[in-house]
């Protein structure tokens, strides 16, 4: 039998109908207007909308490109030389951003997740990270996705399965579309006190207050010529406990919404990116510092059988 006759009679490609999508099964919800895909690779969203656009992602024949919708666990960002110290034992990870000698975004972008539950508005997707060189530890992750009239709502769980302590921390990487054209004419507003400074490698290595200089967003305006790749913190919670950003564009606004889980985003306008720079901004929620394995800036120290939780979410805003 030839390569094609015995693909054809894969149990897999049966199932699912002909060759996958390089993201696995691709899961869609709906509510009212609102449409979003999540995809088996990663646990990630690859699309969201309610009638445009909501974000940036990626077409069902693409892989995830520049961490687009992408789950950041268990760390979220860079850690430099890939290597830290947790409880007097020496890690070494793989270093993925080799340019940077850094390890980036955690170890289960690219691994298959388990849908757990599915609703028509809805669905929930499982993993177990086993222990691996670098990150000897255990963890049973879940996240689930959920439509409303509020928007879409992103809520994740850790639970530590094994029996040692585990460093962890999560992120998620949505990019937010405004609408065609460059981000130069968005109105941008990131309710942070503080920037971490970082070196060429991405590694903060400072922290400065916001005020009084062009990377103050607390007030919004428009992005202008500004090039954003920052980690903010000492976020403004309101009354609900939620901290949020908000981003304007022609066609309408996006609000994202982190609650006390997550007391870092990461700011990002793409100016480096191979696929088409500053066509949208990265709003990436974080519950720890870039390189918080080796600084411990909001380091998670997750004790066996106890479970972390966050959620995010974002809100459409209709144009005028």
């Amino acid at each position: 039998m030839d390569g094609p006759a015995r693909l054809a009679r894969h149990p897999i490609l049966i199932e699912r109908g002909g060759p996958i999508a390089p993201t696995g099964e691709q899961i869609e919800l709906a509510f009212g207007d609102q449409r979003a895909v999540v995809v088996e690779v990663g646990g990630g969203l690859r699309t969201y909308s309610d009638g445009r656009a909501v974000l940036d992602g990626y077409e069902p024949a693409e892989i995830a490109s520049s961490g687009r919708g992408q789950l950041l666990i268990p760390w979220p960002n860079r850690i430099e030389d890939g290597s830290y110290e947790f409880d007097s034992r020496r890690h070494q990870l793989a270093l993925d951003e080799p340019e940077r000698r850094n390890a980036i975004h955690g170890l289960v972008r690219w691994s298959a997740w388990r849908l757990a539950e599915r609703e028509k508005d809805s669905a929930a997707l499982e993993h177990v990270l086993h222990p691996q060189p670098g990150y000897p530890f255990s963890l049973a992750l879940r996240v689930e996705y959920r439509l409303s009239d509020a928007g879409l709502t992103v809520s994740t769980e850790a639970t530590n399965i094994g029996a040692e302590t585990a460093p962890y921390g999560m992120g998620a990487h949505p990019y937010l579309a405004v609408g065609g054209g460059p981000v130069d004419a968005a109105e941008l507003k990131v309710p942070a006190g503080t920037v971490l400074e970082a070196n060429e490698r991405g590694i903060p290595v400072g922290a400065a207050p916001v005020d009084g200089t062009y990377l103050d967003f607390r007030v919004k305006r428009p992005i202008g010529a500004t090039k954003l790749d920052h980690a903010f913190t000492e976020l403004e919670h309101g009354g609900d406990g939620r901290a949020t950003v908000e981003l304007g564009a022609q066609d309408g606004g996006t609000v994202l919404w982190v609650d006390e889980a997550y007391p870092y985003l990461m700011v990002f306008t793409g100016d480096t990116l191979p696929e088409g720079a500053r066509r949208s901004v990265a709003v990436e929620p974080m519950t720890c510092a870039p390189n918080a394995f080796r600084s411990g800036d909001g380091l998670i120290r997750l004790e066996p059988e106890q479970t972390h939780t966050g959620t995010w979410g974002i809100t459409p805003v209709a144009g005028a």
